[in-house]
């Protein structure tokens, strides 16, 4: 047994279908009264939808979150929250929405309920980006971690195929670089496991079937432990270059992360034998 150190990250999630419904009663466990409502421009009458769902709790929707969060984007946010008096974010969508959110949280340390329709994990992770001239900055900060997660698969059943297979693969390479990260240890050796295991086993039946929501369900479930994975240890190489990549060619998170994940990891295979062993068995195949 090798020697490590574990940190648990704080998290409230709250998990099924049909959740969307128990948004007000977690406002209301948040200890929150005017929640400002995230989304990105394609997902505004899904912000507007949760807006309703709040009713008098809704301090109004900032529906322009974009990908690797412009600066300017965040700081307009910002203004918008003190302005309506907003004492928490909820975040409804994927990585873009969720990291604006934070951009939020890191400045004004108001609470984040994230509601996530993509396979992203940056709703467990205390990680940040921001995006200023072309060059995109990352870092860690537990201001930024949202308080409470809701996932709720039904939410993701308009989630287009190939997004929901580009989304899943950026999903698993968190879980497979957290294999070899040299903070790593056992608890999150299994989580990782796990969360590959599932999101491998659900995208092929969301291709069969994109409405299947036990499919669904389970992406989501392996979207969850990935991030988690995410959020507790180191990223490497493969996360480095896609960062990179996107924030200075602006370019899309989960794609990028779904062509390189094979090179970085075929890269690294010599070095890591024990990760790939992990990764074929919870893939169902051999090592090669």
């Amino acid at each position: 047994m090798r020697d490590f150190i574990y940190v648990a990250q704080p998290a409230r999630v709250v998990f099924g279908a049909g959740s969307l419904a128990k948004l007000p009663q977690e406002i209301e466990q948040l200890g929150a009264r005017r929640a400002l409502v995230l989304s990105t421009s394609e997902q505004a009458a899904d912000a507007e939808r949760v807006s309703r769902t709040l009713g008098d709790r809704s301090a109004g929707v900032f529906a322009k979150a974009v990908m690797h969060v412009p600066i300017e984007t965040a700081r307009e946010a910002r203004e918008v929250a003190r302005r309506l008096d907003a004492d928490c974010a909820v975040a409804i969508g994927g990585g873009s929405t969720t990291g604006l959110g934070k951009a939020i949280a890191l400045d004004s340390g108001l609470p984040i309920l994230a509601i996530p329709t993509t396979y992203a994990g940056s709703e467990v992770t205390p990680i940040y980006g921001l995006t200023e001239a072309g060059l995109k900055r990352t870092g860690k900060d537990p201001r930024v971690l949202p308080r409470t997660v809701l996932y709720d698969p039904q939410l993701t059943l308009t989630l287009p195929v190939g997004l929901s297979i580009t989304s899943g693969m950026n999903a698993i390479a968190h879980a497979a670089e957290g294999l070899y990260a040299r903070d790593g240890n056992p608890i999150m050796d299994l989580i990782a496991e796990e969360g590959i295991r599932a999101m491998a086993q659900a995208l092929p039946r969301i291709h069969r079937s994109p409405q299947d929501i036990e499919a669904r369900s389970d992406a989501l479930y392996g979207a969850w432990l990935c991030g988690t994975v995410l959020g507790n240890v180191g990223m490497a190489l493969h996360h480095k270059l896609c960062h990179t990549l996107g924030g200075s060619f602006n370019l899309p998170h989960a794609e990028v992360h779904a062509v390189v994940l094979p090179h970085a990891i075929a890269y690294n295979a010599p070095a890591i034998p024990q990760a790939i062993e992990r990764m074929a068995r919870a893939l169902g195949s051999r090592a090669p």
